[in-house]
Formats: C-alpha cells, sequence, structure tokens
C-alpha cells in the first residue's frame, strides 16, 4: 500500500504522522511513503532522514494525495484539503468529527474512509490512540492555566504552589479520565489544592487513593460543580465522550460568578468543550475572556511539544497502520471490532452513532 504523509497546515501544528522509524518499518513490510517536504521538519526531522529509509519525498501536497492509498495525519483536514482527496481513499487521523459540521459534510461527499485515532478502541474498551495525547495535553493545560493565571497574562495574579504565608492557587479538574488524571498529577506537583469531580466513583476512589488525601474528589452534581467553579482560580475542562459532543458542564451564568481573572482550559474542545462559553482558538491567538475569566481553549494543544508528541503518537498508531496497509479497510476492521469502532466515514455514509446524532444524520453501522 501507498501511504502519504502530507504536511499539516493547522495553526501552530508543529507535529508529523509519522517518524522515520516508523517510515522505516512500513518500508521494510513491502510499503511505499510519500512524503510532503518538510512535513517532519517542526518535529525535528529533515527530509534526508526520511529518504534514507526508503521513503519518496516530494514538494507538492496534491502529489501525495494522488499516489496514496491512504492518508496519514495528525489532525482533521482543514476545509482546503478536503477536495484532494478521492473515492475510496483512506483517512487515518484525529477527526473530532462531533464538533465540525462543515468538514464532516465535505470529507461525506468525497466518499472516503475515514478513521478517528479518537474512538478506535482496545481489547478492553481504552482508546489507545487518543490516551498519548490526552496525557500530554492533560499535562500541558496545569503549565498553561499557571501562566494565565499570572497578571502580565490577565490573570489573578496567583501562583498555583503558594508559598509560606500565602496559600496554594484552588484548581478544579471537571473529568478524571486520561486528561483529568494528567492534570492532577501535574497540579499535585506544583502544589495546588486539587478537587476533582467525575461521574465515576470507582475512579474518585482510585486517585484518593493513589494521592492519599492530597487531593478533593467529589462526585457530579450541579450544586458540586457550581461551588467548586466559582471557587477556583483554574478549572480544567477533561470531560470525554468518545466521537460525541462533550455535555456543558459549565454555563454561561456560572462563568459569570467566577473570580475576576480566574482562567478556564477547556480541554474537550475537541469535541465541542464542557463549558458553555467555550470557543475553538488558536496557539496564534490562543486566549480571550468573557465576563472577566480567562479562557484558553486552543484544539491542538499537543501541537507546540512536536517532538515528545510525534514520538508517543506513533509509538501507537503503528501497529494500527500496518494492519490497515497490510490487510486492506475491510478485512482489518472485521478481524478487529475495536479498529471497526474508528471508523466514522465510509462510503458517503456516517458509520460511527455519536457523529451521526452531532448532527442529525443516518447512522450506518460498518459492519
Amino acid at each position: 500500500m501507498v501511504i502519504g504523509v502530507p504536511k499539516e497546515i493547522k495553526d501552530h501544528e508543529y507535529r508529523v504522522s509519522l517518524t522515520p522509524e516508523g517510515a522505516a518499518t512500513l518500508h521494510q513490510s513491502g510499503h511505499e511513503v510519500w512524503l510532503e517536504s518538510s512535513a517532519g521538519q517542526g518535529s525535528g526531522f529533515s527530509d534526508d532522514e526520511y529518504r534514507q529509509v526508503g521513503a519518496s519525498v516530494v514538494d507538492s501536497k496534491d502529489e501525495v494525495f494522488k499516489k496514496a492509498d491512504l492518508i496519514l495525519k495528525v489532525k482533521e483536514p482543514l476545509l482546503s484539503e478536503c477536495h484532494l482527496f478521492r473515492p475510496g481513499q483512506i483517512l487515518f487521523t484525529y477527526l473530532h468529527l462531533a464538533s465540525l459540521p462543515d468538514v464532516t459534510k465535505a470529507l461525506l461527499s468525497s466518499k472516503i474512509t475515514a478513521i478517528a485515532y479518537e474512538t478506535t478502541e482496545a481489547k478492553d474498551g481504552s482508546l489507545p490512540l487518543l490516551k498519548p495525547m490526552s496525557e500530554i495535553a492533560g499535562r500541558m493545560s496545569v503549565q498553561i492555566g499557571a501562566q494565565y493565571l499570572e497578571k502580565i497574562h490577565g490573570g489573578r495574579g496567583v501562583l498555583l504552589g503558594g508559598v509560606p504565608g500565602a496559600e496554594p492557587g484552588r484548581v478544579v479538574v471537571l473529568g478524571a479520565g486520561i486528561v483529568g488524571s494528567s492534570a492532577t498529577r501535574i497540579a499535585v506537583g506544583m502544589g495546588a489544592q486539587v478537587t476533582v469531580i467525575n461521574l465515576d466513583v470507582e475512579r474518585l476512589r482510585y486517585l484518593d487513593e493513589q494521592y492519599q488525601g492530597r487531593i478533593v474528589t467529589l462526585a457530579v452534581s450541579p450544586s458540586i460543580i457550581e461551588k467548586a467553579v466559582c471557587s477556583a482560580d483554574l478549572v480544567i475542562g477533561a470531560v470525554l465522550v468518545p466521537g460525541g459532543k462533550a455535555p456543558k458542564l459549565v454555563s454561561r451564568s456560572l462563568v459569570s460568578r467566577m473570580k475576576p481573572g480566574s482562567v478556564i482550559v477547556d480541554v474537550a474542545v475537541d469535541q465541542g468543550g464542557c463549558v458553555e462559553t467555550t470557543r475553538p482558538t488558536t496557539h496564534s491567538e490562543p486566549v480571550y475572556v468573557v465576563d472577566g475569566v480567562v479562557h484558553y481553549c486552543v484544539a491542538n494543544m499537543p501541537g507546540i511539544v512536536p517532538h515528545t508528541s510525534t514520538y508517543a503518537l506513533t509509538n501507537v498508531t503503528l501497529p494500527y497502520l500496518l494492519q490497515l496497509a497490510g490487510d486492506g479497510v475491510d478485512r482489518a476492521v472485521r478481524s478487529d471490532p475495536g479498529l471497526a469502532k474508528g471508523v466514522n466515514l465510509k462510503d458517503g455514509k456516517v458509520t460511527y452513532r455519536g457523529v451521526a446524532e452531532a448532527h442529525g444524520l443516518p447512522f450506518t453501522p460498518v459492519l
């Protein structure tokens, strides 16, 4: 199979979907890799590193799309790229289509098979291709929140770790999955006062045992969220509904009652966000202010730590890529039900229920 690796064009997206080592593995397995020139540069990989392992490097994005049977990306294609697809082609990437009606429509029209990293499941029901970027985004969320709490960035002027004689900052984490757990780890490490709110009490029990009283764990309810958010200096949105829209846990009214200069980092922005005032931002313009509250809602947070992110991503995607390239889509999804759940679109039909429900479109099972 011919695998195409185009250069990412989302704002300040420096990741690449395949390392030179990954390209070498594909080449050794009998597959071709066509790479758009400088696609790996942002992650620290030169074109020559790819050439040395057998990849073809070309200057034209159009040529990559024309040659490839499977397009391998990091982020969803922008509308300016969607016309490059052809019927029957395979796209393997993070899609997050539930919050992208225009991209969904364009990809449906192209009649490709679109496989989403974020809905592909392991045998235990976990999301192995989403996990590494969730870990990175969760860890980044606290350090970014700490930065925007600084007065020069519009924040309250709070040091999360505090100092003797001055209390630490208050961090509220909405969700206790991979993002929430990763955020909690960094917030505790910085010395903040941390409250984690989650629906699954067993997950809260696990975190409580792990941190031995250093965090507060609370079960979800409107009153609990209201009280915690209003007292917070930093709120981390870490709620996930695989493939579907995130629930709005924090209303516009509640945001208006938060402390002036407090910060919201909504990591759930890819799925529409769990805060009513969330809207996607970019690394070029990462924040905006609503009712005195600073909002950071960048949809590709790990893109600015690309060397780490690219290795973490390729480590988990490569086995699936080899399976797809070796067996083809139909055989691969029949043999792996978890991979089948990654198929969001196929032949002009929506094949993932969460995407269909988000856009009011018919749902067609892939199997």
